[in-house]
């Protein structure tokens, strides 16, 4: 286990993923200053429920390690980070919150790991994915790319699909919780499937009745 500096947030880092940050919270500030101190890393979580219900925020156990790649300093004391994600890791225990949120964490890689057997899985989930990426651009929507080219690392080909594919952030969550990359492949098409038929049939009734001959 390790003691790592946590950073919840209503959206979910999933690992060789960039997440840029606007940093404003003074206990946040102490964090990265901490961090720049440091090894510059911290972990995100997301935040599945927010503490206007009620109580103190409820953050998931799964998370990632964030890497600060550039910090711009602001003169009021914010900060604009660009951080990528490296590694995921299981929450074994929150600490509390002094200065500003800490856990005991444990690494958590896909228990197939290094499978080279995953080749045609991730080659099928692109193809879905650019299908659906290219429906909802005809539906109006902004995408980053309809080209999407993946790492060779099986593992993160799948979490760097699920970035792309369009979806809140609690099926994300889902995705990187997933134990292994196969599974966390075939969630994704079963999701991206299901997308594919919404997005074609919003497509078809925006077309709406053909016109009579």
């Amino acid at each position: 286990m390790a003691v790592l500096p946590m950073f919840p947030l209503g959206t979910v880092l999933l690992p060789s993923v960039f997440l840029p940050l606007h940093v404003f919270e003074p206990r946040y500030q102490a964090l990265v200053a901490d961090c720049i101190a440091g090894d510059r890393e911290f972990g995100v979580v997301l935040i599945a429920r927010g503490s206007e219900v009620g109580g103190g925020d409820v953050r998931t156990g799964v998370g990632t390690i964030a890497r600060i790649l550039e910090i711009d300093a602001l003169p009021d004391g914010r900060s604009q980070l660009l951080t990528v994600g490296i590694e995921r890791i299981r929450v074994v225990a929150w600490l509390p919150d002094d200065p500003y949120p800490l856990a005991d964490v444990d690494p958590y890689p896909d228990a197939d790991a290094g499978d080279g057997d995953l080749v045609d899985a991730v080659a099928a989930v692109k193809v879905r994915l650019t299908r659906v990426l290219a429906l909802a651009v005809e539906l109006g929507a902004t995408v980053a790319t309809l080209s999407p080219e993946f790492s060779p690392d099986a593992s993160l080909a799948s979490f760097q699909a699920s970035a792309l594919a369009p979806m809140g952030p609690l099926d994300r969550q889902r995705l990187l919780a997933e134990p292994s990359t196969r599974s966390r492949l075939g969630l994704l098409d079963d999701m991206l499937q299901e997308t594919e038929q919404i997005l074609a049939l919003q497509l078809g009734d925006d077309a709406g009745p053909a016109d009579d001959e």
